[in-house]
């Protein structure tokens, strides 16, 4: 006889820290009206509570400004300069959620975002895409998420006039989540 014995089924609720080696939180931004530029922060922290009634989860992040790049030096150097992040004087962004709603695997999560000491309520659409127990034992939960802000909101308003027209940098900004976080407890 042979004896089989059942895998527990995994759980969502509980509490998360990002794994930033395995994360990625970028941005898109319209150049001279005809193409977007792309890039990443390479440092920020997170963490989140996942509870089973999704009115009692929150979550918060912390992202390193001077981490800001798109692969471009002088574009890079620019954006990290006062006209843009000015993060000698602002070197952290950050987002607290103010509440969190599900729809099946969509979690809607709407909270505060400060850039340059200027904070306004965002919501971003965070649908959860697994989780897996991982070959070290750690218990993993994905999540991709996607908004747009509009920077001169946190009074990022530098920008060129084109010849033809429009301007050197898009006002929206795409913001892009790609997290993988391990759970805690």
């Amino acid at each position: 006889m042979t004896e089989t014995t059942a895998t527990p089924a995994l759980t969502l609720a509980g509490d998360y820290v990002i794994d930033p080696a395995h994360s990625r939180i970028g941005f898109t931004a319209r150049h001279a009206m005809v193409t977007k530029v792309r890039g990443s922060f390479g440092e920020f922290a997170g963490t989140a509570h996942v509870d089973e009634d999704p009115s009692a989860s929150h979550t918060s992040l912390t992202i390193v400004a001077p981490s800001f790049t798109t692969g471009q030096e002088q574009r890079d150097g620019h954006v990290k300069s006062p006209d843009f992040l000015d993060v000698e004087n602002f070197p952290e962004l950050t987002f607290r959620s103010t509440s969190v709603e599900a729809d099946g695997d969509v979690y809607r999560i709407t909270g505060d975002l400060t850039i340059r000491d200027t904070t306004r309520s965002i919501t971003i659409d965070f649908e959860s895409t697994g989780i897996a127990k991982d070959p070290f034992g750690n218990i993993r939960a994905g999540f991709e998420g996607t908004t747009t802000i509009n920077r001169k909101d946190y009074g990022i308003t530098f920008n060129a006039a084109l010849e033809t027209g429009g301007v050197l940098v898009s006002d929206k900004i795409g913001l892009e989540f790609d997290i993988s976080a391990i759970k805690t407890a």
